[in-house]
């Protein structure tokens, strides 16, 4: 019988598109999919099939290139910093935001969506239908490692691992309950919620997660229940992309070039951080392939504006990038060294994992980058044999995995 699915994707191209590739599936498979995300991703969203798109008025990219949203990428790994920063940039939206969720999952049989809000919950509890969690990072509690916000709890050992992935949910709801209790009070017909949160009903009611990355990168803990299930990664892959002339030129006319791109993340000044780049792959003595405008090339670096990351990636001699969960996933996936310069959030610790897995150079923070740093960790990517050979396996195991399929294996069970 055929189900309507509402995944709710607020957030930017590294959140949306495993939810694109998710809904993809689920449509193959019958079922009705409507994905909550920002407009700007619409063409995305078509590309993949027939899936309903109920946009968001919140832009990622408008935010992070607002003055909040700068302050919010110089936060670093700051917890407080970071959800804070979340609560001063939506907080002036969130009704709106809220409505809008609302309004979009009307009719639904399942509603998906991520932990930050736990929007799927109070749908769900309202619509009396069932709902999970996506997870695009480790967010349950284990005493096997940190949570990727606090690595400093790994000194306490079990006890503190698991307290601070506690603590962090206690952050979370403290910063969103002022706007979520009184929404599902006038608008939900819902009791508030405690102040220790929703998290502990979840976890009662045993409720699904779905974490949406490898089990090659992040092996899975024995304490977490069976309820959370580690898929493996959702990938996107756009079979129909032509390359243009000029790039194809441009991989032939020399040795596989090194790729520079921070994705959504939007440096405060764009133009220096050009200059440090293209510094970078000359004393590093390797071509560039980077983000930018394409007028800008010259004969050893060609800019381009949005080439798909499973085309370009597994052309590439190393990939460097801001560390969000998406583009780690493709350059694992393509199998060559990466070189992470993370801005904030669960980035530093993506950077983190592909050092201890070999695939690449310890993570440099782009608030501390320059061109002799970064230069010197491309040779170390592209000169380091056991890099590029680590790299070739993970990616051949995680090419192997099919994230996909298992989590629709999974959603069949829940209505």
């Amino acid at each position: 019988m055929s189900r309507t699915i509402v995944i709710v994707a607020a957030g930017s191209r590294g959140d949306i598109q495993p939810c694109v590739a998710l809904g993809q599936a689920l449509v193959a498979r019958g079922d009705r999919v409507r994905l909550v995300a920002s407009a700007r991703y619409a063409s995305m969203v078509q590309a993949a099939g027939p899936m309903e798109l109920a946009s968001l008025t919140a832009d990622p990219t408008e935010i992070l290139d607002s003055e909040a949203g700068q302050e919010l990428l110089a936060g670093g790994r700051n917890p407080v910093k970071f959800l804070g920063g979340f609560r001063r940039i939506l907080g002036p939206m969130a009704e709106q935001l809220l409505a809008e969720c609302l309004d979009a999952c009307k009719g639904a049989d399942l509603i998906l969506g991520p932990t930050l809000g736990m929007l799927s919950q109070h749908l769900g509890e309202h619509l009396g239908v069932p709902w999970g969690l996506i997870h695009f990072q480790p967010s349950e509690p284990t005493g096997a490692f940190p949570h990727p916000f606090l690595p400093q709890t790994r000194r306490l050992g079990p006890l503190g691992n698991k307290a601070g992935y506690l603590a962090i949910e206690q952050v979370a709801w403290q910063l969103g309950r002022p706007f979520i209790n009184p929404w599902r009070r006038n608008e939900l017909g819902l009791p508030s919620l405690p102040l220790r949160g929703p998290m502990r009903q979840a976890r009662r009611d045993r409720r699904p997660v779905l974490a949406c990355f490898s089990p090659t990168v992040v092996p899975r803990p024995r304490d977490w229940a069976p309820y959370v299930h580690l898929t493996g990664y959702w990938f996107l892959d756009e079979v129909a992309w032509e390359p243009p002339t000029e790039l194809s030129a441009f991989l032939e006319a020399g040795p596989p070039p090194v790729y520079v791109g921070f994705g959504s993340m939007r440096p405060k000044d764009l133009e220096a951080t050009d200059v440090l780049v293209r510094a970078a792959l000359r004393k590093a003595g390797v071509r560039g392939v980077v983000q930018g405008d394409p007028d800008s090339s010259t004969d050893d670096v060609l800019a381009v504006r949005d080439v798909p990351h499973s085309w370009l990636f597994p052309r590439m001699a190393a990939v460097v990038h801001h560390g969000g969960a998406g583009t780690t996933s493709a350059g694992l996936r393509a199998g060559v060294p990466t070189v992470v310069c993370p801005f904030f959030g669960d980035q530093p610790y993506w950077g983190e994992r592909i050092a201890a897995l070999g695939a690449g150079p310890a993570p440099l923070p782009f608030s501390k980058l320059n061109a002799a740093q970064l230069a010197s960790s491309i040779q170390k990517a592209v000169q380091t044999p056991h890099m590029a050979t680590r790299a070739q396996q993970l990616g051949r195991r995680i090419t192997a995995e099919d994230g996909v399929t298992r989590a629709c294996e999974i959603l069949d069970t829940l209505c």
